[in-house]
């Protein structure tokens, strides 16, 4: 089948999602108002509440949600067939993650910017808020410390992308100094900003940096994580518009030319789908589609990472309530239309189904090299990129995707710190520098406590991460349906993909904890029994926080 049909169809219903289902949630659901004074003007302090032109924060909540995740996720989901993993993107882009986002950016708005963490004790209680608190921290631990890897990977494998990986930060500084100092237009800095962007990526092959094997008896990798760690420390400390949100909104941009890009060689080159529709022969070894497919892809479908940036970074920038829908729900369809890259990429960028299966020789296999050789073949037959150009430029977007999520991640993580100092009434911790250092700390004794000399430590626990996110989203959801429930309103379109988000994560995790059994993989086995405690005591929180809400009389609003 050609690739063109499954383009067409998946951008296709994700745009009449944005049109019309978006419009009808912002508008009938949420009521989204205008004149709603946001906290970004409320508390306006210009470092952490700024009030932002809605493209600019649309860049800024886009990358930081986005990562490699919606381009990893899809791209080993497809070892059970293409079409699974498309009508989970689509349909998920458009009824779960669109509503879950600008839901939580809407929530957080409404409650002067908290948390969904913190929010959650007011909204459902304080059982609720402990469990979620600790949900929170497990997935921003694994995120933070298991980018720090996988940047540091990147960028031994491709020296190449080195330049351009840490010069967008130069380039983000002086962006943000443009917009916000000299007051230039929009239009041209972001002209100026793209093209310094890919300058540098013509400049990086030229110039590939690697560090040494050896720096004071830390291995190359570990000297990398030690440095992308001190950077993100130093960028969650400074103000949000002088790197994070330039940054960000520049890296949003490349995402629309790289996607351009390949879905242009795409239409000209129409290369097949090689892979199966269903695979009916997946390798010894390979889990359960169900409910595994709900849990492999999480971005691109829907995420509760997301609800952390949406309550965390961005409700603290929205200029107008009614951004939400842009900044939210659009945010969704530019990881929905990442994920829908990476689909086309890991199942027609292969010359034959033989090629495709002995890359997809198990579960886990494929991955970010599926989507960087696929594409690159894809790039190079319908446009003529020499093929070495192709896979740096696609390594370097997601190299940038990840950095700019770590940057998010570890500013999150410091909030999280600095709101257990507001609810203990430890003083000391609601300051932003004791709540770096700690963020820091915690990921690096991950890193290297469990993972050794290397710093791998944060891939121990990234088998729980998709049930541990999708926990999390569906704990962002109660805290969404439970405020509708209160105003009156139609609750019915956060219900449903609450439970069946609740329903898809308790047998996973069930699933995980007999492979961790069999495996005889005990730390797994422990952690797997914490995150499924947790899921069941969600599950009766909702049952109770539910009951209580629909038998409450309505709020007028």
């Amino acid at each position: 089948m050609s690739a063109i049909v499954l383009l067409l169809l998946g951008l296709g219903g994700m745009a009449a999602g944005y049109l019309f289902y978006s419009r009808f949630i912002a508008n009938r659901i949420f009521k989204l108002d205008p004149d709603f004074r946001t906290p970004a003007h409320e508390f306006e302090d210009g470092v952490d509440f700024v009030p932002t032109n809605r493209y600019v924060l649309w860049g800024h909540h886009f990358t930081s949600v986005a990562g490699a995740a919606p381009i990893v996720g899809p791209a080993i989901a497809v070892i059970w067939g293409w079409l699974p993993a498309f009508i989970w993107v689509v349909l998920g882009t458009i009824f779960f993650a669109g509503v879950h986002d600008s839901g939580a950016l809407w929530a957080s708005v409404r409650n002067r910017a908290k948390s969904v963490g913190a929010l959650t004790g007011e909204v459902v209680g304080h059982r609720a808020r402990t469990i979620f608190m600790i949900v929170i921290f497990l997935v921003l631990l694994m995120v933070n410390a298991v980018f720090g890897v996988v940047i540091a990977k990147l960028l031994i494998n491709n020296p190449g992308a080195v330049v351009p990986v840490w010069g967008a930060i130069a380039v983000a500084l002086v962006i943000g100094q443009l917009i916000y100092r000299r007051v230039i237009g929009l239009g041209i800095v972001s002209i100026a900003g793209v093209i310094a962007l890919y300058s540098l990526i013509y400049i990086g092959p030229q110039v590939p940096v690697a560090l040494p094997d050896q720096v004071m008896g830390l291995s190359a990798s570990a000297s990398w994580i030690l440095l992308l760690f001190a950077y993100a420390a130093i960028a969650s400390l400074l103000p949000v518009w002088m790197l994070l949100q330039p940054r960000d909104y520049i890296n949003g941009l490349q995402l629309f030319v790289g996607l351009i890009l390949l879905y242009g060689a795409v239409l000209i080159g129409n290369p097949m789908v090689v892979a199966p529709m269903i695979n009916v022969d997946v390798p010894p070894g390979t889990p359960s589609l169900l409910p595994l497919l709900f849990v492999t892809i999480a971005c691109g479908a829907i995420s509760g990472f997301h609800g952390l940036v949406a309550s965390g970074t961005s409700s603290k920038q929205l200029d107008k309530e009614t951004d939400a829908r842009f900044v939210g729900y659009f945010g969704a369809i530019g990881e929905g239309s990442l994920a829908l890259a990476a689909i086309i990429a890991a199942t027609a960028g292969f010359a034959t189904l033989a090629d495709w299966q002995a890359v997809y020789t198990a579960f886990g296999k494929g991955s970010l090299t599926a989507f960087v050789d696929g594409g690159a073949a894809i790039l190079a037959g319908g446009l003529g990129m020499e093929v070495g150009v192709a896979a740096t430029l696609l390594t370097v977007m997601a190299a940038l995707f990840a950095g700019t999520t770590m940057d998010t991640g570890l500013r999150l993580q410091r909030y999280i710190f600095q709101e257990w100092g507001d609810i203990y009434q430890q003083k000391w911790l609601t300051r932003p520098l004791p709540a770096t250092l700690l963020s820091v700390i915690s990921c690096l004794l991950l890193a290297f406590g469990a993972g050794g000399a290397d710093g791998s430590g944060g891939l121990l626990i990234w088998p729980l991460f998709g049930t541990t996110n999708q926990l999390l989203a569906g704990l962002t959801l109660l805290v969404i349906t439970i405020m509708l429930v209160r105003r009156g309103r139609p609750a019915i379109y956060t219900l449903g993909p609450l439970a069946f988000l609740l329903i898809m994560t308790l047998m996973a995790l069930l699933l995980q904890l007999k492979s961790f059994y069999d495996k005889q993989d005990w730390f797994l086995l422990g952690l797997d029994i914490v995150v499924l405690v947790a899921a069941l005591l969600v599950t009766l929180e909702c049952a109770a926080a539910l009951k209580k809400a629909f038998a409450e009389p309505a709020e007028q609003t």
